[in-house]
């Protein structure tokens, strides 16, 4: 017979059981969480990484952003992929843009975010950088932008920027002094309110009977767990959630996904230093036309050699202080397919390095007006796949599965191709999905199954 955790132990459950559970902490999930929390809801949080004190360190980055197989994937043509597994997910690793929600896209596919939208940039610190945090590397790249006639612009940035310090380096693997929001915030913000957080839970997949989900299945310490729930949100990311969905019966999850590649364009500069305080994405400009952004880019010195490496520039590997930088990310046609495994099977297109081509001699001319010289270009990255559940195919209007009351809010469920940072949108999805949820349960009649009193079991895995 199974047992109760005795020790590292999910808190009891109620009589009524947990009312919610949110796999993953990304913004989608994290938003969801926090605000059924606040909303007096009983909320499981179920997440794959670990979730101690934010170091800021390149070690941590190494084993929650770059483990080989896990957050660092490849593609066939080499294309490195990384995604944050830690409490917060990728946001506490990412540049702390906040790119305005594209709202029309949503409204062609019956979803209206405009309030959604509006109440997250409210409630969150997203502004344009002050003039005092644009360094002279920032500078001088929108100086240059501008000289060659782009529309080079501040960024809106998702920062509390009264925290920040001259003396503060940027929190390229984790912000020691919160200056730059992640979604770690708001996972605490319902830990506060009452959630329970569960770290190192891998979900396998959502359990099921008569259509209607009755709970999850989770490795924790090398033992298959389970725990109930009312309604399930499935954040996971555009890899994890529609593996999850998969091992859940939906074959269908996984395909045709966008992973918005991007390359970044280097050249020396003479008489400007990259500071330890720059700060990624200050500015740019969104050809939309052409189908790419650009802003400036500044990399750690560890990520410097490695690109640099990668693309033979070993005359470049200790160049980090001279080096100005932008970055070309590109908006790629769904394809591909995800393997059982998490393995990435897509290819760029000849029509991705034409973009790609024509990003550069952009860039390469924004750098030389600049003063830069001796300007090459790195290897192609892949940031923030997703279009694996899309809205309109696995998922309705309001986000909810095949399975009812299973729900997913991640960048999987975005519907078309997209190749524009989306912490902010998915923010809003999170709202709007915890709106839904919080009206159909006070409308709503609980499962049979929800009605049984769910406690968090757990048996010896095979």
């Amino acid at each position: 017979m199974p047992k109760h955790f005795e020790e590292n132990a999910v808190p009891a459950a109620s009589p009524s059981g947990y009312e919610l559970i949110v796999i993953g902490t990304g913004p989608g999930g994290a938003t969801v969480a926090r605000d059924m929390a606040l909303r007096g809801k009983k909320v499981l949080i179920l997440e794959w990484g670990p979730g101690g004190p934010i170091r800021g360190n390149v070690a941590q980055g190494l084993t929650e952003l770059m483990v080989p197989g896990k957050s660092l994937l490849f593609t066939p043509q080499l294309l490195g992929l990384v995604r944050g597994i830690t409490t917060g997910g990728s946001s506490l690793f990412y540049y702390a843009c906040a790119w305005p929600v594209p709202l029309a896209m949503f409204r062609r596919h019956g979803v209206d975010l405009a309030a959604d939208a509006a109440a997250a940039r409210a409630e969150l610190p997203i502004a344009p950088l002050a003039d005092a945090m644009m360094t002279p590397m920032a500078q001088r790249i929108m100086a240059g932008a501008r000289d060659v006639g782009l529309d080079w612009r501040k960024l809106d940035k998702n920062m509390f920027q009264e925290r920040w310090k001259p003396e503060h380096s940027f929190g390229y693997f984790g912000d020691v002094h919160g200056v730059k929001w992640s979604a770690r915030m708001y996972v605490d913000e319902a830990v506060a309110h009452g959630a329970v957080l569960l770290n190192g839970a891998k979900v396998t997949r959502v359990l099921e009977g008569h259509g209607c989900t009755t709970g999850v299945e989770y490795v924790k310490d090398g033992r298959i767990c389970t725990a109930s729930a009312e309604r399930i949100v499935l954040a996971a990311g555009g890899i994890g959630s529609p593996l999850i969905l998969r091992a859940s019966g939906l074959q269908e999850a996984g395909h045709d996904f966008f992973f918005d590649p991007l390359i970044t364009v280097c050249g020396t500069m003479p008489g400007v230093r990259v500071q330890d305080n720059e700060i990624p994405m200050s500015a740019g400009v969104h050809l939309e036309d052409d189908g790419y952004m650009m802003t400036d880019l500044p990399f750690p010195p560890l990520m410097h050699a490695l690109f640099a490496a990668q693309v033979g520039r070993l005359d470049k590997l200790f160049a980090y202080r001279s080096t100005a930088r932008i970055m070309v990310k590109w908006k790629d046609a769904l394809g591909g397919r995800l393997t059982d495994r998490g393995g990435v099977r897509k290819m760029l297109t000849a029509a991705d390095k034409r973009v790609a081509r024509h990003g550069f001699e952009n860039a390469k001319r924004v750098l030389q007006a600049a003063g830069a010289s001796d300007i090459y270009k790195t290897w192609y990255l892949a940031a923030h796949p997703g279009g694996t559940v899309k809205i309109g195919h696995l998922v309705d209007a309001n986000l909810k599965s095949p399975i009812d009351g299973l729900y997913v809010c991640d960048c999987s469920v975005i519907p078309e191709a997209w190749g524009l940072p989306p912490s902010l949108t998915l923010v809003a999805l999170g709202k709007r999905l915890a709106r839904c949820l919080a009206v159909q349960r006070s409308t709503g009649e609980l499962s049979a199954a929800s009605r049984a009193a769910p406690e968090t079991q757990v048996a010896s895995a095979s």
